[in-house]
């Protein structure tokens, strides 16, 4: 019998493949985790921008939600896209019922293409309900800026970014410097020890859901049985190795090739 680590995302669909539900579910199913979803929104989008946002009904993310935790109780849980305030009210609700650990929580806000993802009155309720309850978060430049409530233009603000906002909802967070020009180093502040994970800028535009990827990966490695550590740092080299493939697909920022891992298959 074949036992198979387990992990939950929680976020938005893409139905253009490469952001999202369907990043995650890619990502898990490469690292050899058994992926399962809850979707709170259906989103009109491609490698050029997103369209239209259509949410899902509160209660019937909660019935998800339910169906997911009386049945196949996840070992580790990935938050993405969450746009409305009821919506993230009932996460956190749920996810404090069943006692879920081991959350990776990537505060989505904007798109890759800068479409905005999170409704104004729900910012409050993201800090207030979910970021408290992650294990990890794993915010951006410009949205460790907004949680922070400071400018970022280098590792020394980077730093300290970190520490301000794992010291303000007391999970570890990793800062990540991919907007940063000519870099691709992410810190880590867990409890207030840094460490930096360091890795070489990949000359590419194709880039659409980089953070829900790497968010994804991190959670992998949780269910695992890693370290938070050992799953960053796993983490971001498959990362890495998804966008070094070369895969270039759509008009705009193309997606990440995912299975770059498995790519001999029964077809080769």
């Amino acid at each position: 019998m074949t036992i198979r680590r387990t992990a939950l995302t929680i976020a938005g669909s893409d139905p253009s493949g490469g952001a999202g539900i369907q990043a995650d579910l890619k990502t898990m199913t490469a690292l050899g985790v058994y992926g399962m979803s809850v979707i709170t929104a259906l989103t009109a989008q491609n490698t050029t921008g997103v369209r239209g946002i259509f949410d899902v009904d509160p209660a019937f993310v909660a019935d998800q939600i339910d169906c997911v935790f009386t049945d196949i109780v996840p070992d580790a849980v990935k938050i993405g896209m969450v746009s409305q305030k009821a919506i993230i009210e009932v996460i956190g609700a749920k996810l404090e019922q069943y006692q879920a650990r081991q959350i990776v929580l990537d505060p989505v806000m904007v798109s890759t293409s800068g479409s905005r993802l999170l409704a104004e009155d729900a910012m409050d309720a993201l800090a207030g309900r979910l970021l408290p309850l992650a294990a990890v978060m794993t915010p951006n430049l410009p949205e460790a800026e907004l949680l922070a409530g400071m400018s970022i233009a280098g590792e020394g603000e980077m730093e300290e970014a970190a520490r301000i906002i794992s010291g303000k909802y007391g999970g570890a967070v990793l800062v990540k410097g991919g907007h940063q020009v000519g870099t691709a180093n992410d810190v880590l502040c867990r409890k207030g020890q840094i460490t930096w994970f360091r890795g070489d800028r990949v000359d590419s535009e194709n880039t659409h859901g980089t953070g829900c990827t790497l968010s994804s990966a991190i959670a992998c490695g949780l269910a695992r049985g890693l370290s938070l550590e050992e799953s960053v740092g796993k983490a971001k080299a498959y990362l890495t190795g998804a966008m070094r493939s070369g895969l270039d697909l759509g008009k705009g920022n193309g997606p990440l090739d995912h299975c770059f891992l498995t790519e001999n298959t029964i077809y080769s």
